[in-house]
Order: structure tokens, then C-alpha cells, then sequence
């Protein structure tokens, strides 16, 4: 049975992402037959920049993806924190690195999905996924939300719950917040629910 590819692609400043991502990894890889591999996006601010924002050191298991290694993978996603509701300038400057994947539509036809963290409920749960998508349009790719197929975790009312319809999502508030067990498990569900829109693509 051929192998089907998924590649979670980040970036995170702060850790909310990466822990989101590492869920999305656990939740692609229990589907059978599916390889996920986690790809972090290449970080443009300095050692002194990020010494300023008390920005903790980047996790080394976890290595800088090319865009052209994009066109390896059967289904891509992306995860980011928001700024003023989109993506941070560091994943914006790496699909702006991918004119030549544009130019020859090499991602058209991959499924994709979006996962997010936002300080605050004016943050962006809704907005960072929508502004995204115009990046995946550009490049011919089908956008996969997760709808309500997350089941009873969508409609939480008693704490305090990132994501939307779009992709699964968290708050970081002033940073000393965390991804709660809920938002854990609605990563997880997106990533097993890519990894099966993709396999049954491929196949």
C-alpha cells in the first residue's frame, strides 16, 4: 500500500503552535498508512530580537522546510500564531517564497487545512483562517474545514475554546496560557481528519 504524506508546517514564537502542531502530528499519524511529519517554517528574526521578546529557544527535533519540499506531500497544514488577524510575517514570507510551486501549479489539487493561535477573542479565530485561504486559492489547493465534524467539542458554552469551523485553534492570552485538553483534542481530530481526506484522495 503506497504511502500517504502529510506535512504540518508552522511557525511558532512562543510554543502555543508547536504544541498544537505536535497534536495535529499524533492525530495525522493514527490514521493508517499515513506518514506526518512536522516542518517548521525558517524564523527571519534575530537572536537579539528574539532575546528582547523573550522568545524561548526554537525545539531541535523539528527542522526549517524549503518550498519546494511542499510538493512532496499529499496533504499539507499549516499552523501559525495571528497578527492583528493573519499569518505572521514569517509564514507570509515563505509563501511569497513559493512564486515558482504558483508559476507551474505544483500544489493544485493538495488538500490543506489551517490551525491557529490568537491572544484573544478579538484575535482572529474566524479571520486568520479566511485570510489565509487566499494563499492556498492561489495555488489551486482545496481548502479542508472541519465544518461541525468535530461533534459536541464545537459547541463548548462552560471554558474557554479556540477554534471555528475552519481548523482547530487556541488562545494564548498573555502568553501564560496554554492549549487546554479540549483544544488538544479538536488538534488532534484535524489532523486525523486531513490525513483521511487525503488518503481517500490519493486513492
Amino acid at each position: 500500500m503506497a504511502v500517504t504524506k502529510v506535512y504540518i508546517v508552522y511557525y511558532s514564537l512562543y510554543g502555543h503552535v508547536d504544541t498544537m502542531a505536535r497534536e495535529v502530528l499524533r492525530g495525522a499519524s493514527a490514521v493508517e498508512g499515513v506518514e506526518a511529519t512536522l516542518w517548521r517554517v525558517p524564523e527571519m528574526l534575530s537572536d537579539l530580537i528574539l532575546q528582547k521578546l523573550k522568545a524561548p529557544s526554537k525545539p531541535n527535533d523539528v527542522p526549517d522546510i524549503r518550498p519546494e519540499q511542499l510538493v512532496e506531500a499529499d496533504g499539507l497544514i499549516f499552523g501559525f500564531p495571528s497578527r492583528f488577524g493573519m499569518m505572521p510575517s514569517q509564514l507570509k514570507a515563505f509563501f511569497d517564497a513559493t512564486t515558482g510551486l504558483w508559476a507551474s501549479q505544483s500544489l493544485a489539487g493538495k488538500p490543506a487545512g489551517i490551525f491557529w493561535s490568537t491572544g484573544f477573542y478579538g484575535g482572529g479565530q474566524e479571520l486568520s483562517a479566511l485570510t489565509t485561504i487566499t494563499q492556498l486559492a492561489h495555488h489551486g489547493m482545496l481548502f479542508v474545514p472541519l465544518g461541525y465534524t468535530f461533534g459536541k467539542g464545537m459547541f463548548e458554552m462552560d471554558e474557554v475554546k479556540g477554534g471555528s469551523p475552519y481548523g482547530a485553534g487556541t488562545f494564548a492570552g498573555d502568553g501564560s496560557r496554554q492549549p487546554t485538553e479540549l483544544e488538544l483534542q479538536q488538534a488532534f481530530y484535524q489532523g486525523k481528519y486531513l490525513a483521511e481526506v487525503t488518503k481517500k484522495l490519493k486513492g
